[in-house]
């Protein structure tokens, strides 16, 4: 932003500066459309729109669906906005607040009991219909046996009428192979509530796209290729609670993650056209994590203000990463939480993009290590991570954390 100064007065000095200054600066005022005063303002621009996407994914890829809405990036979150491919920076960076531990008291969706089913199915065809008629405040309700094939569901329930989709661990959905396929897709359906059934031999378990309000509760995760559950492209304010997660990454162990929260920067533009992914607002509450051969949550670069709280991490199975919990975001909390068995270190933060990986609070986690890490290790330290003293670790041979407790 340029500032030119008037100057009052006369002489003959005078005017042959202002006449310099015209001619040197004229032609780039009149390409570049000064306002009256001078002053540029581009506060105006700091808001984008992103593009519209197109394209379906093939079978387990990662390529983008088609038909989900557009969103606007706020200028609040911390990073360079990436627009039609092109890095730029923003007017006004914020890095946010730190989080309140009263947040984990507050998720977005409370735990939910399954009303009475408006629709029984007990074969792949009828869940497969089921899902594509479904309208605000349906029950499916899923008899037990196994249901072969990957299951997408497109259409949003509301706020006021979620759609549920329940079952007893006994009803199993199956692709039938650790390649090729998700278990469950919500593609830019919002509003659902998923409960107590099993996912099982899929590439992907469960695939949120573009999903907002939407509650996974209670089900059973396992045999899976890559991670078990996913939420990216701008997934918000989902509650994934009370999950049995385990034997992920038999396809691929680095990509074997319990729950992977948003995209890593390198597929922004293969996910969400070069934006960075705000998948924000997500909690991941009370979950079971055991087998997964990469860490149990990842939460990626540019997402913000989630938390992590209550979940058990063991990590004996882990190979394709080196903690239990990566945080890559800002202004995640990460509290009570208990892990056993890490691979090296417990906790990692990164900043991987520019100002992501500030500002996340970790507090009450009690880490049973043994391994030769930190409980607790910040890699960037001077990023306003916080630590609380109240932390408990074992085994940790490096220690509590690398920065000064509070």
């Amino acid at each position: 932003m340029s500032r030119f100064w008037r100057t009052q007065g006369n002489g003959p000095l005078l005017a042959a500066a202002i006449l310099g200054m015209v001619v040197t600066f004229g032609a780039g005022w009149a390409l570049g459309g000064a306002t009256g005063g001078g002053e540029v303002d581009i506060a105006a621009s700091a808001v984008h729109t992103l593009p519209a996407e197109a394209g379906s994914p093939s079978a387990g890829g990662t390529g983008v669906p088609s038909g989900l809405p557009t969103r606007t990036v706020p200028t609040t979150l911390p990073t360079g906005v990436l627009d039609a491919g092109t890095e730029t920076t923003p007017a006004r960076v914020s890095l946010g607040e730190l989080p309140s531990v009263r947040k984990a008291d507050k998720p977005p969706i409370k735990k939910f009991d399954c009303p009475k089913a408006t629709v029984r199915v007990s074969t792949a065809a009828e869940l497969t219909a089921a899902l594509a008629a479904a309208r605000p405040g349906a029950s499916i309700a899923l008899a037990a046996g196994v249901y072969s094939g990957g299951f997408v569901a497109t259409r949003s329930g509301t706020a006021r009428k979620p759609i549920y989709l329940c079952g007893t661990r006994t009803a199993v959905l199956d692709t039938g192979s650790i390649k090729g396929q998700y278990g469950l897709h919500l593609n830019g359906a919002s509003w659902w509530r998923v409960a107590g059934f099993t996912v099982r031999h899929a590439q992907k378990g469960i695939m949120l796209d573009g999903a907002t309000g939407v509650g996974l509760q209670d089900l059973l995760v396992e045999e899976i290729g890559d991670e078990a559950v996913h939420l990216r492209r701008n997934s918000t304010r989902n509650v994934v609670r009370g999950l049995t997660i385990g034997r992920t990454g038999l396809r691929k162990p680095k990509f074997g993650e319990g729950v992977y929260i948003g995209t890593a920067e390198s597929n922004w533009c293969e996910i969400t056209s070069c934006a960075q992914d705000h998948s924000d607002g997500n909690f991941v509450l009370d979950n079971q994590f055991s087998e997964t051969s990469a860490e149990a949550v990842d939460i990626k670069e540019g997402t913000s203000s989630g938390v992590v709280a209550g979940n058990h991490f063991d990590g004996a199975g882990i190979t394709g990463a080196d903690s239990w919990v990566d945080v890559k975001g800002n202004g995640w909390l990460i509290v009570g939480n208990r892990g056993t068995r890490a691979p090296a270190d417990g906790y990692q933060v990164h900043e991987i993009v520019d100002s992501f990986g500030y500002r996340n609070l970790f507090s009450g986690n009690v880490s049973v290590v043994d391994a030769a890490g930190f409980a607790i290790r910040v890699t960037k330290t001077r990023s306003g991570n916080v630590v609380r003293c109240n932390n408990q670790e074992t085994g940790a041979a490096e220690g509590l954390t690398n920065i000064d407790c509070s």
